[in-house]
């Protein structure tokens, strides 16, 4: 049936004309939407080393192997006075130090701690502002909230933090970008506690961690419930002492991701965090 427009029947050049700007609309369409999928693939993609067996696998850097013969001790959500300083009295009485993943929010409400920690040998990183997923954040507030963390836990602990471990282990395109702008590495974990698990106990914690306990592992525990079920840290605390005593037996040394032979990146003075 013939097309009819503004001026009566349309002839075969006005309806390939139409056939063409018609297709040039499709194909517009198929490359804006290519390059949106590409937008969302290159912004949620680093999600996927979120999944243990594809970290550990793929990115051992990025799960935090290190030395052999050295265990990495970390801590995420951080410091809370109500639990923090007995992780800090128990790392004293064992001369272990640690690395202590911050979030600026809860360094704006005790900045003394963060002093404290670095004060008494231990190293900080960045864990974001809040502790929120970050894939759904698009460049600038996620730069705006590292940047707003990394700001404030240089003021409070005096050091100039070169680590970043994101929220719930999970990076983004903008927080490898963001990262990279301010400096610092990121970093997850090889083996957990799952102490934010409900009905945690200190023996749960441990079990989970012993399963994959060996030398290069980075260990992450949490000395904070800010982001779990209330008291959950006590379980991290219950099951520390049985961990330190198992690397003990094992040979291991146990520290600091700064001291765990793992490459970090190279801050301003050109020297590189390890």
């Amino acid at each position: 049936m013939p097309q009819v427009g503004h001026s009566g029947i349309l002839g075969p050049t006005s309806l390939v004309a139409g056939g063409l700007v018609a297709g040039g609309l499709v194909a517009g369409g198929l490359v804006a939407g290519g390059l949106a999928a590409g937008i969302a693939v290159a912004q949620a993609g680093p999600g996927i080393t979120g999944l243990g067996p594809v970290r550990r696998t793929l990115f051992p850097r990025l799960a935090g192997q290190g030395d052999p013969g050295h265990v990495a001790l970390t801590f995420d959500d951080g410091p809370d006075p109500a639990a923090t300083p007995k992780f800090l009295d128990l790392l004293a009485d064992r001369q272990v130090s640690a690395t202590f993943f911050l979030l600026g929010r809860m360094v704006a409400r005790s900045p003394g701690l963060a002093a404290e920690l670095t004060a008494a040998g231990h190293e900080v990183g960045v864990h974001g502002w809040e502790h929120r997923y970050l894939p759904p954040r698009g460049p600038r507030a996620t730069f705006d909230d590292l940047h707003r963390a990394t700001e404030i836990i240089a003021r409070a602990a005096g050091t100039r933090p070169r680590l970043f471990r994101p929220p719930y282990g999970v990076l983004s395109g903008a927080a490898l970008l963001a990262a990279r702008r301010l400096g610092l590495a990121p970093v997850l974990w090889g083996a957990w506690g799952r102490e934010w698990q409900p009905g945690a106990t200190p023996d749960s914690v441990y079990a989970s961690l012993s399963g994959r306990l060996r030398g290069g592992v980075t260990v992450l525990l949490h000395d904070s419930d800010c982001t779990s079920p209330p008291g959950s840290w006590s379980a991290a605390l219950g099951a520390l002492p049985r961990l330190l005593d198992d690397c003990s037996r094992r040979g291991l040394a146990v520290g600091p991701l700064g001291q765990h032979g793992w490459a970090g990146t190279e801050g301003a003075d050109g020297q590189s965090c390890r």
